[in-house]
């Protein structure tokens, strides 16, 4: 299970450098489908800060915590920081779909990165039985 959410750490490392590549461009954006799926309208709006920190930067943050506790084994801390995650990614949805009305292509592969680590960070935790230790002489 580790090595399946450090991979799904570093996508989601990847996807919100992208978005927050998209944060800091002035030009036409990649990911600027139509009128509602466009990342420059999400990344660019004042919901794209926190505490005057782009929110890309803190799903940066978020995912490298997320990452480094997946290989230190810190089951219960690493639900623990995916169900604070999730819930920052769902107030995030919540905002796309109520007030911008726009849709950011990196933000919802995100959203499903995040949904996905805490469903397998919650599993790991109550289906997987820890490895015992064999004590040595």
């Amino acid at each position: 299970m580790r090595p399946i959410l450090i991979l799904l750490a570093l996508a989601g490392l990847c996807v919100s450098s992208l978005a927050l590549r998209v944060h800091y461009d002035t030009g036409t954006e990649p990911c600027s489908i139509n009128d509602h799926w466009d990342c420059g309208i999400v990344n660019h709006s004042s919901y794209a800060l926190f505490l005057h920190v782009p929110v890309a930067a803190i799903g940066i943050a978020g995912y490298l915590l997320l990452g480094v506790l997946a290989l230190a084994r810190r089951r219960i801390l690493l639900v623990g920081a995916a169900l604070i995650g999730l819930g920052f990614a769902l107030h995030l949805s919540e905002i796309e779909h109520n007030v911008l009305q726009v849709w950011c292509l990196y933000c919802v592969i995100s959203q499903g990165i995040i949904f996905l680590m805490t469903l397998l960070s919650l599993w790991w935790v109550f289906m997987v039985p820890p490895k015992r230790r064999i004590a040595r002489d």
